[in-house]
């Protein structure tokens, strides 16, 4: 089967988000038999500091498939995990991480803590970085500047 890259949904869902007033930032829930979830960040909207999208797409993809895990499934997301998020990704036992820009500031995959990386870490999903890296961090970079 060939690989098919879901960021696009993601970079829509993130768009979305930047349209609310909310950071840019979109997630994307895909499994065999493809799309379960997508959110953008709401932590504005609802005020709650846990509303990132990937935490909101795994709240609604375990609830869509009545389970607290989804091993078997991949997570698209706009920009690094935060360690937050990279925490529940693995407890969510998500298969394939994909994400897009790099987050040196606030990651916690490939940067900061590098939650997978930890011995405390039950489960790592396999992690491909950059895709769609330069729509997503011009997402993140247009936002920000129209802000300062």
């Amino acid at each position: 089967m060939a690989f098919r890259s879901h960021m696009d949904l993601a970079l829509s869902e993130a768009r979305a988000a930047g349209a609310r007033g909310e950071v840019p930032v979109g997630a994307v829930v895909v499994g065999p038999d493809g799309v379960v979830a997508s959110a953008g960040n709401r932590s504005r909207e609802l005020n709650d500091p846990t509303a990132h999208a990937e935490v909101l797409a795994l709240r609604a993809a375990c609830a869509a498939l009545g389970t607290e895990r989804l091993a078997g499934h991949d997570l698209y997301v706009t920009l690094e995990p935060c360690p937050m998020c990279a925490a529940a990704i693995g407890f969510a036992r998500i298969a394939r991480l994909y994400y897009g820009a790099a987050d040196p500031k606030s990651g916690g995959v490939a940067h900061g803590a590098r939650v997978f990386s930890h011995p405390q870490c039950h489960h790592a999903p396999e992690v491909y970085d950059g895709i769609g890296a330069e729509a997503a961090a011009d997402l993140l970079r247009d936002f920000f500047r129209d802000r300062r």
